[in-house]
């Protein structure tokens, strides 16, 4: 083990670290040094896997002195009241997304960090994606001029997959806005570059049996101009990866012979069952594991077309196909090293001094205003700015 390594401590053992386990488990930087989770199953095979303590309460394993930085992939609505006692506690912080479930507890969390003078990341969310980080350089180079447009939309089975009661409760952080527009709305603002100036949406819930908006559509404008259409559907009718070549979210193959196969087996379920399918995934299942398997391709939010003033590009999970005024062209990305490992490359440079993070707790909080913004805008049936939000806050505080 690197002696020098940034020791991390996990709180909470659920499907969120298991996606990322297989970049944190090989990057030389981290060592794990501890893990918080109310399940004593998944807490034994941490301990017994890494041969490190699995802490009872999460005060304990803010406690530790062996512990420099905190990974929080917990349920949304307890990241806020977590995320300050980690920076409180001297601890660096790298908390899933969405940030929190309003803007007062993103505020409190981005004053504690800087309080602490202590590192606050907000991810994975696919605005790391290496096609996206890509394409937003080569705006930010001025190349292709300014950004006038981004086309994205994203069709997928997510109201139908196995859900805890409390991620189809909008009050409670679940539903599609938080948990997928978070996703969207950190793609295209990372691509265009500037301020959300607006956003004008509907946000709907079509399936009264689960009880949450399970679709959206939004535009957002930006300064200068630009503007963004997102659309974003989770009822598993049409599945937009037709559009990626079959390439699932996560960067593997996907056979689209399983079409409707989880909303079919969603059906077959009591309640009961679903939490158990649920828990199935979550680490220290009988049957779970992290897929150590290296993804073919680079994770993705769907299709994503970015208009500039001399091209228009395509980003996809293999590259970005770039469409300029008179020929076209496919600039290839090599495949991933490591799934998500621009989020630790991001959070642990962050730490060590090394880079300046750009999703930190001022990105998880300007991220936030806009899906509140959304779900304003739906209710409300008109334009709403963020930044007015921020003012409305700001006033109370």
């Amino acid at each position: 083990m690197n002696t020098n390594a940034l020791r991390l401590g996990i709180v909470g053992l659920g499907r969120g670290f298991m996606l990322t386990l297989p970049a944190l488990k090989a990057d030389p930087r981290v060592a794990f040094a501890g893990a918080f989770d109310l399940r004593d199953e998944a807490r034994v095979r941490f301990a017994v896997e890494f041969g490190v303590p699995a802490f009872e309460t999460l005060d304990a394993l803010l406690r530790s002195p062996d512990i420099d930085a905190v990974y929080i992939a917990t349920p949304h609505e307890l990241h806020a009241e977590q995320v300050i006692a980690a920076l409180r506690a001297g601890k660096h912080v790298l908390v899933e997304k969405p940030m929190a479930t309003s803007l007062a507890d993103c505020a409190r969390m981005e004053r504690a960090s800087a309080e602490a003078g202590k590192v606050l990341v907000v991810g994975p969310s696919h605005g790391f994606d290496a096609p996206v980080q890509v394409a937003a350089e080569l705006v930010a180079s001025g190349k292709y001029g300014a950004v006038r447009m981004v086309t994205a939309l994203n069709f997928t089975d997510f109201i139908f997959r196995p859900r805890r009661s409390e991620e189809l409760d909008s009050d409670r952080g679940g539903g599609v806005v938080y948990s997928q527009a978070a996703h969207h709305i950190d793609v295209v603002r990372r691509l265009v570059g500037l301020p959300v100036t607006s956003v004008r949406a509907v946000a709907a819930n079509w399936d009264s049996s689960r009880s949450s908006e399970g679709a959206y559509t939004a535009l957002m404008t930006f300064a200068a101009g630009a503007v963004a259409s997102l659309t974003y559907s989770g009822y598993a009718h049409y599945d937009s990866d037709e559009l990626l070549g079959w390439i699932s979210e996560l960067g593997y193959d996907k056979d689209p012979a399983r079409y409707g196969e989880a909303r079919k087996n969603l059906a077959a379920l009591s309640s009961q069952d679903e939490i158990e399918a649920k828990l199935r995934r979550t680490y220290g299942a009988p049957d779970a594991s992290a897929n150590d398997a290296l993804a073919r391709y680079h994770e993705h939010f769907g299709f994503i077309l970015l208009s500039c003033e001399r091209a228009d590009l395509k980003l996809s999970p293999k590259g970005l196909s770039i469409y300029g005024d008179a020929e076209r062209e496919f600039l290839p990305i090599a495949p991933p090293e490591l799934p998500r490992k621009e989020v630790i490359d991001e959070f642990v440079g962050a730490c060590l001094g090394t880079r300046r993070p750009i999703h930190d707790g001022r990105w998880g909080f300007d991220t936030i205003a806009c899906c509140v913004a959304l779900l304003e805008s739906s209710r409300r049936r008109t334009d709403v700015a963020p930044n007015r939000l921020l003012d409305t806050l700001s006033e109370k505080l």
